[in-house]
C-alpha cells in the first residue's frame, strides 16, 4: 500500500459537493470514501444545520467530526464527544427581533441549536432549509425558546435588508455578525461574531495534528473564503462567485453538478476508485 502525507480535506456541501439537486453523486460520493480508505481524512464543513447535514455524512460513510453552522458547530454525529463544541448567542436577541419583527421587516425568525429547531412560522418557499409546516413543540416564543441558540436566520423584506443589518450591528455588534446568504433569497444569518469556517478548519487540523499546508478546502460561496485561505491549498469550484476563483489556490476544472471534487481528487491525488 502506498503511505500518503497525512492530509485533511475539508469540504463544503452545497455548490461544491452536492449537484444542483442538492445531493451527492455515485461519481462523487465512491471518490470521496476511497479518499478516506486510502488514508485521507475528509470531514464536512458547512454552513447547514447539523439536521440537514447528518445524511449527507452518513452517505459518504465518515466517521471524522463535522462542522456545522460556518464554523459555531463541532460534533461527533449521532453520538456524545467530549470534544465537542459550540459558539451560542444570547437569547435576549431573538426575544429583540421578535418584539421589532414588523418595523424590521421580518417574516421569518428561526433559531437552531444542535437539538433545538424553533421558527415564528413555516415558510412555503423554505429553499430546502425551513419546514413549510410547523409541529406545536417547533414554534417560537418567548416561552418556548429555554436555551442559547447557535445560529439565528431570518427573511427580511428586500429592501429593508441594510436596514436589518444596520440595526443588529449598532445594537448587538459586539457579540454577533450579520451574514446575507448568497444567491437571490432575502435571507440574513446572525451568529457569533469572530467565529468561521476557518475555526472549525482549525480544530479540526489541531484535532488531527495536521499541518496547514496539508489541508486542502474545497468551497464555492463567500462563507467559504476563510477556510479556503486557512487551508494551505484552498480549491474553487468551477462555478464558484469571482471573489472565491480569484483567491484560490486552484479552480475545479468541472462544476459541482460536473462531479468537480470528483475529478479533482481523482487527478491530483490520485484517488484510485474501487482499490
Amino acid at each position: 500500500m502506498i503511505t500518503i502525507t497525512k492530509k485533511l480535506i475539508a469540504l463544503d456541501l452545497d455548490g461544491t459537493t452536492l449537484n444542483n439537486d442538492s445531493l451527492i453523486s455515485a461519481k462523487t460520493a465512491e471518490t470521496i470514501r476511497a479518499a478516506a480508505e486510502q488514508g485521507y481524512i475528509v470531514s464536512i464543513v458547512t454552513g447547514r444545520p447539523n439536521r440537514l447535514s447528518e445524511n449527507f455524512y452518513d452517505d459518504l460513510k465518515l466517521t471524522t467530526p463535522m462542522i456545522n453552522f460556518n464554523g459555531n458547530l463541532g460534533i461527533l454525529p449521532h453520538q456524545q464527544w467530549n470534544r465537542e463544541y459550540q459558539y451560542t448567542i444570547d437569547k435576549e436577541i431573538v426575544t429583540e427581533l421578535l418584539a421589532k419583527s414588523k418595523p424590521l421587516g421580518l417574516s421569518l425568525i428561526a433559531v437552531e441549536g444542535r437539538n433545538m429547531f424553533l421558527a415564528n412560522q413555516g415558510l412555503s418557499s423554505g429553499f430546502g432549509f425551513f419546514p413549510s409546516t410547523l409541529a406545536t413543540n417547533q414554534v417560537l416564543s418567548r416561552k418556548s425558546l429555554k436555551e442559547n441558540p447557535i445560529s439565528i436566520t431570518v427573511q427580511v423584506e428586500p429592501e429593508l435588508k441594510q436596514g436589518l443589518i444596520d440595526f443588529v450591528e449598532h445594537q448587538f455588534g459586539d457579540e454577533v455578525e450579520v451574514s446575507p446568504w448568497g444567491g437571490p433569497n432575502p435571507i440574513v444569518e446572525i451568529a457569533t461574531k469572530g467565529v468561521h469556517k476557518s475555526t472549525g478548519l482549525k480544530f479540526l487540523a489541531d484535532y488531527y495534528g495536521i499541518l496547514q499546508k496539508d489541508i486542502i478546502a474545497f468551497g464555492d460561496e463567500g462563507n467559504d473564503l476563510t477556510m479556503m485561505q486557512y487551508a494551505g491549498t484552498g480549491v474553487a469550484m468551477k462555478n464558484a462567485i469571482d471573489k472565491i476563483k480569484g483567491q484560490a489556490d486552484e479552480v475545479t476544472k468541472f462544476t459541482n453538478d460536473e462531479d468537480g471534487v470528483a475529478h479533482y481528487l481523482q487527478d491530483r491525488l490520485d484517488i484510485a476508485v474501487g482499490a
